[in-house]
């Protein structure tokens, strides 16, 4: 049990699939808000559907929280490990009067919800065996165990982002507790493991909150107080569906892969339906002490891949560069001989870069194996008239004492003016020979990143060829 003064939160995903990026924004609501009152944050695993649940969904669960930087509090909880305290609840509601045992078969709850249709009433069960003697079913007759609905009144929920949610307690009925198998539902075990695990908030999406009133009911049967709702709206894609995958809802570990950072992608999730003032890219520091419930919009947010590129190449202007250096050597294992002056050029590097891999694909002319292959398109830049010029500036570079970017750059500079040639005419000529493609910084960072050595050779493959 935890201190009911101290804020609880948890992110309770089931087992059935990859932690995906609805589930993800989830999570770190909660976490956000847990940090920001120093509570607890703490995940559980609801694995009580045996046939769909698997280690992999949980191994990707976990690997995708921890990759975002959303660790959980203590030990994970399996909601499958508490099913005899789920049991011995539904025994103490039975012996309360507060369940009952149904025999009905499921023929005969089924003709009940056709009887009801016919009526044009909602489809449910009748409440048969609400008040009869269990001693009436026949001996060794199969029964679920169902908990008694109140049947009059109203069931109030004062949800924190949706405000007050009133439901008439005629329109339930009586739910299921236990199977007849012997399993309880996940409407109880769900009510029984937060209130185990000291949960204060629970924070999760608006699509549960039909089953806030239903948990709600049991909570007050079994005299526990209820925790503190806040239903959060779904995410839509940008042109106002709901999300899906042709929208980019993927799973986590697929931005992973994709080159996003966890930084950007928890600015980006945050922003999805919470909001602080105007401000759009923000530390996690800042999310952690800005977070707040009352912030949270009740209309659906919209998950747009543009926006969270635009974020992404935010955060990685602002990331430490040599964490970045790592990271772009973990993508290209070639650029790990040529670490120092992959240092030098990353905060040229990250300026350009949206995702991860471009870093790698920009630094790649560090790399590169003599003679460079020049594609197609820049080929064309290697003719009779350009070459010459070529070959006339590589000599002046030869000779030039001082190999940094702004002495190349005047060097070059001077020599266009002195031929009257523009920018776009030997620039390409430069980039065809030194990189091979358009894919690098500029030309002046290339040949200073490059050493001299390196970068005369380069050129002068090209003017002997």
């Amino acid at each position: 049990m935890t201190d009911a003064k101290k804020i609880v939160t948890r992110f309770a995903p089931s087992p059935t699939g990859f932690l995906h990026i609805g589930g993800a924004r989830t999570a770190l609501f909660n976490w956000a808000f847990a940090r920001h009152h120093g509570g607890m944050f703490l995940l559980r695993i609801e694995d009580t559907d045996r046939a769909r649940s698997t280690q992999e969904a949980i191994d990707a669960i976990i690997d995708g929280m921890a990759w975002l930087g959303l660790e959980a509090d203590g030990q994970v909880f399996y909601q499958r490990a508490n099913a005899p305290r789920h049991v011995e609840i539904v025994e103490q509601l039975l012996a309360a009067g507060k369940a009952y045992k149904c025999f009905c078969t499921q023929n005969e709850v089924e003709a009940m919800r056709e009887k009801a249709r016919a009526e044009g009433k909602p489809p449910r069960y009748d409440g048969t065996w609400r008040d009869r003697n269990p001693s009436d079913a026949p001996a060794d007759a199969p029964f679920v165990v169902r908990f008694k609905a109140p049947q009059s009144g109203e069931t109030i929920i004062d949800d924190a982002v949706q405000g007050q949610v009133t439901t008439a307690n005629e329109q339930f009925d009586d739910l299921i507790l236990l199977r007849s198998d012997g399993t309880p539902t996940y409407m109880l075990s769900v009510v029984v493991d937060d209130h185990d695990m000291g949960v204060t908030h629970i924070i999760r999406g608006d699509d549960h909150l039909t089953n806030a009133a239903r948990q709600a009911q049991i909570y007050a049967g079994l005299d526990w107080d209820i925790p503190q709702f806040a239903h959060i709206p779904l995410i839509h894609g940008a042109d106002g569906a709901k999300l899906s995958k042709r929208h980019g809802a993927l799973g986590v570990e697929a931005y992973r892969d994709m080159g996003y950072v966890p930084e950007a992608i928890r600015n980006y999730l945050a922003r999805l339906g919470w909001s602080h003032g105007d401000d759009e890219v923000f530390t996690t520091a800042q999310l952690i002490e800005w977070f707040g419930l009352e912030a949270i919009g009740k209309s659906p947010a919209r998950f747009d891949t543009e926006k969270l590129d635009n974020v992404n190449a935010q955060h990685l202007n602002m990331a430490d560069d040599a964490t970045l250096v790592t990271e772009t050597i973990a993508l290209n294992g070639a650029l790990a001989d040529f670490e120092a002056q992959l240092t030098a050029a990353m905060p040229l590097l990250k300026d350009r870069a949206t995702r991860l891999p471009d870093l790698a694909a920009d630094a790649a002319f560090l790399a590169a194996k003599r003679p460079i292959t020049v594609d197609d398109k820049l080929q064309k830049h290697l003719n009779e008239e350009n070459l010459p010029h070529l070959d006339a500036l590589a000599q002046k570079l030869e000779n030039l004492g001082d190999w940094s970017r702004d002495a190349i750059e005047s060097l070059i500079k001077a020599y266009m003016v002195a031929n009257d040639l523009k920018m776009g005419k030997l620039l390409p000529v430069f980039r065809a020979a030194l990189v091979g493609s358009s894919q690098s910084p500029g030309i002046f960072d290339v040949l200073a990143l490059l050493d001299k050595t390196e970068a005369l050779a380069r050129l002068n493959d090209q003017i002997t060829g």
